[in-house]
């Protein structure tokens, strides 16, 4: 019998990203709070920007955002905002969409496998993915369930279950 395998990705779909980005900017258009700050967020290039003229404001905006992500199912160890910075008269936040598995955290997540995970299990790096197989599906549904008991600093998910 052939080995089943997955693959462990990291990777957010940008489609969502897009629509809580645009959720939020509709938000704060309309929030009484944020009236004449000059608030706003938007895409910038790869980035996102979020600008307000106070630094509670700015960071104000970052929470909308990351609630609106967290609607649309998308984890927010993916995104990686920066410090609020003053430019001006206005206080900036850039913020990046992080996907794909370095080869250090894939290191890290295949060392929790060999360690933890059940013996026969074999997790090999391709790109920026984690290809995991064994002989046994049940071996292998036990190392998703090791993983997702895991605290990982980026998120990951289970794809192409064969």
């Amino acid at each position: 019998m052939a080995d089943s395998s997955f693959d462990i990705v990291s990777k957010v779909e940008r489609q969502e990203v897009d629509n809580a980005l645009n959720q939020a900017a509709k938000e704060i258009s309309q929030r009484y709070d944020f009236k004449g700050t000059d608030a706003s967020i938007s895409w910038q290039g790869d980035k996102i920007l979020m600008q307000a003229n106070g630094e509670e404001r700015v960071k104000a905006i970052l929470d909308i955002f990351e609630t609106k992500l967290i609607k649309r199912g998308i984890s927010l160890k993916s995104l990686d905002a920066g410090e609020p910075q003053l430019s001006g008269k206005e206080y900036k936040i850039f913020a990046t969409i992080e996907e794909g598995i370095s080869q250090e955290n894939a290191k890290k997540v295949s060392k929790v496998i060999r360690d933890e995970g059940p013996k026969g299990v074999k997790a090999q790096v391709q790109g920026d993915e984690l290809r995991v197989s064994s002989k046994s599906r049940d071996d292998l549904q036990a190392v998703q369930a090791l993983l997702k008991g895991k605290d990982f600093d980026f998120a990951i998910q289970f794809v192409n279950y064969r």
